[in-house]
């Protein structure tokens, strides 16, 4: 068996993803700019072998629930089929934060997983065939191949919806804090919740007002602008959940300390602490600071009742390959 093993981060996506144009390539309604987490990773090994009659989670890999595990088998067909191959494959994954619970875990490990698949079933694909593929798998994943500040371009085909690096992990020394308030599965997974996004009176304005958003966000991360940058990216997490909470059924993704978290923010910032926060499809809530910031945003976040832990995450790579191999 010719192993392959992939690391890659999660990301934290300024402007958001949320709702396709199109449910089986997974093009989403509108573009998006994310950073890449350096401390959220997601290590995938995968192997080829002629002797399974059937794709296989190891033994020794993390527990994937049926619906989970389905979709790597169909990512793993995917692969396969560019490739000109019907070979089964072992799979192993590893998360180093908790899963489903609105941190992008399915970006990190839809792009480990098709970074690995490809280079195991013998492919040579460019960075751009990469997000592709592994768009079709997660959306969000596209945006976890390339390194540091990235963005997914909006594209009504398949080719045209892609991620690319818009500047390195060295470009700007932001630190993602993400405040833990929820390490337990969601209740509505972010694919149920994509699905429901028409139902909501305000989608429409708010695709609109995210395809400004992508604009802002990437002239104020290249320009180093951090009030910019940090206002818009704060308008456009409450616009995701304004139009979660407004679908029928409505999505209540927050906690009361989620709440808690945003109003604290506010507060900081107005005695003069610049941060900033973001909240994906989940409770769990990423306040955004610079270096100089980073510690003492950490440690008033930890003194709030009802924050279970706090991940101190720096810009990180892309994906990348490794020697070592989970078995």
């Amino acid at each position: 068996m010719n192993k392959i093993t992939c690391r890659a981060t999660s990301n934290i996506a300024f402007t958001k993803y949320w709702g396709r144009i199109d449910d089986t390539l997974r093009l989403p309604m509108n573009g998006s700019v994310s950073m890449n987490l350096e401390a959220a990773t997601t290590t995938t090994t995968v192997a080829f072998d002629p002797s399974l009659e059937a794709d296989t989670i190891h033994p020794n890999s993390l527990s994937l629930k049926d619906k989970q595990a389905a979709r790597v088998f169909a990512q793993l067909d995917r692969i396969r089929q560019r490739a000109d191959i019907t070979t089964r494959a072992w799979v192993a994954t590893h998360n180093n934060f908790p899963m489903g619970a609105g941190i992008a875990s399915s970006a990190s490990g839809f792009a480990a997983l098709t970074v690995a698949a490809a280079h195991a079933a013998g492919l040579d694909l460019t960075e751009r065939e990469l997000t592709i593929l592994a768009r079709q798998g997660s959306g969000s994943a596209c945006r976890s191949i390339p390194a540091g500040f990235v963005e997914w371009h909006y594209g009504e085909t398949d080719a045209a919806s892609y991620a690319e690096m818009i500047a390195p992990p060295d470009h700007w020394d932001i630190h993602d804090l993400i405040a833990i308030t929820q390490s337990e599965h969601k209740t509505v997974g972010s694919a149920e919740g994509n699905a429901l996004v028409t139902t909501s009176p305000f989608n429409s304005t708010r695709v609109q007002l995210a395809q400004q958003s992508v604009e802002t966000i990437r002239a104020g991360i290249l320009a180093r602008d951090w009030t910019a940058f940090g206002e818009e990216t704060e308008r456009e997490a409450i616009r995701l959940h304004m139009v979660a909470m407004t679908s029928v059924p409505p999505i209540f993704y927050w906690k009361p300390v989620t709440l808690a978290i945003i109003q604290a923010v506010i507060a900081w910032r107005q005695a003069g602490l610049q941060a900033y926060y973001t909240i994906d499809a989940g409770a769990n809530v990423h306040v955004l600071a610079q270096a100089a910031d980073a510690d003492t945003v950490a440690a008033r976040l930890r003194a709030i009742e009802g924050i279970s832990d706090v991940l101190h995450s720096l810009v990180g790579q892309g994906a990348r390959l490794l020697e070592a191999h989970l078995f």
